[in-house]
């Protein structure tokens, strides 16, 4: 990619600690994030997606830490970020290095200023005890030092770039007089309000029903084009990652298994878990006969994972994939993926009929 790379992460490892006992969420993952481009991060629960994004705005959980690896971020701006020992420079430029970051006041311009975060649910993001306007100028007080005027005028300003109507009305209402998508362009507007470089969705719109959930993701595409963001979008649902990401990282027990752009993923999968993934969505389905499912069970993250993760949930693993850790294979300069299948002495495994479906697709919209 010829895009500016903003965000690099090199064999991240977090390690949670509960009852005296070591659950390995993150094992070695790695991840390049460039200036500009929407990249959606896909796995079902308890991959590893969200623990991945709270280690790049500080707010990893306190029995959670990281064990190894580093998460460079690449600023413009160097106020007020960071101490100068977690500074460096590399091939990519100056960076901050956000791993060694540790306490919570460490993160002062990198947490709102920098990297902001759409949580799933707005209403317990919401502060139910105070106006929609006051928690708006608190976040343009705190990180652009606007007051008086100046953020009555500014607050406005977003709540009609988010697309509420009657802003100067809505300004001094409460969270509860909100609907729940009404909720969530607050939330965004809140984000935005901090004017950061990087903005993190997580399942924005799970909580909401799917007419407002397309309106959200519009919402989104508009304020990142607005605004120059790079967004990093979390999410379990495969048809908005079709409608929002250029760019899909598969995720599968706490490390990434297959990243391409969102076209390579979606018509050249190569991981037998990404093929699991889109065998199973609905639009894929032959009418008359049963959803293909996933068989099994997510592996034990309070274990030691010898071999492919997924290589127990497949039934065509091979021998190999039971017994060693496959590397990452490239299936192109912006296509790779750590599976057994690519290596060139593997046999050839042959798709799901839906995967086949899809490839067919890719072959003709090519063509």
């Amino acid at each position: 990619m010829n895009k500016r790379c903003i965000l690099s992460v090199r064999d991240l490892h977090v390690v949670f600690r509960l009852r005296n006992r070591k659950l390995h969420a993150l094992r070695g993952v790695n991840l390049d994030v460039y200036e500009g481009e929407t990249i959606a991060i896909v796995g079902e629960s308890g991959s590893g997606k969200s623990v991945l994004n709270k280690n790049f705005i500080g707010l990893l959980d306190n029995n959670g830490r990281i064990t190894g690896g580093s998460i460079r971020y690449y600023p413009r701006i160097w106020e007020h970020l960071g101490r100068e020992k977690d500074r460096g420079e590399d091939e990519q430029g100056e960076y901050v290095e956000l791993a060694g970051l540790g306490r919570s006041k460490n993160w002062r311009g990198i947490r709102g200023g920098q990297v902001c975060m759409i949580p799933q649910d707005p209403m317990t993001s919401l502060n139910p005890l105070k106006t929609i306007g006051w928690q708006l100028t608190e976040a343009l007080k705190l990180n652009r030092g606007l007051r008086g005027q100046q953020a009555y005028d500014e607050a406005i300003r977003l709540l009609e770039d988010v697309q509420i109507d009657n802003p100067e009305e809505r300004y001094w209402q409460y969270p509860h007089e909100f609907s729940g998508g009404m909720r969530q362009r607050v939330v965004i507007a809140i984000a935005i309000a901090c004017n950061p470089r990087i903005l993190i969705c997580d399942e924005p719109t799970t909580a909401l029903d799917v007419t407002i959930q397309a309106q959200v993701l519009q919402l989104i595409r508009e304020v990142k084009e607005k605004y120059g963001l790079t967004v990093i979008f979390i999410t379990h649902d495969l048809g908005v990652v079709a409608n929002v990401a250029d760019r899909v990282a598969v995720m599968y027990a706490g490390e990434i298994v297959e990243i391409g752009r969102t076209e390579e993923v979606f018509f050249k999968p190569q991981h037998p878990y990404t093929w699991a993934l889109l065998s199973s969505l609905p639009q894929l389905g032959t009418k008359g006969e049963d959803l293909l499912a996933i068989r099994g069970t997510p592996p034990n993250l309070f274990k030691e994972i010898t071999g492919d993760a997924f290589a127990p949930r497949n039934p065509d693993a091979m021998l190999i994939e039971h017994l060693a850790e496959p590397p990452v294979f490239e299936v192109s300069p912006t296509h790779s993926a750590r599976t057994w299948r690519l290596d060139p002495r593997a046999p050839e495994s042959k798709p799901p009929r839906p995967i086949r479906k899809l490839k067919k697709l890719g072959g003709e919209r090519d063509a």
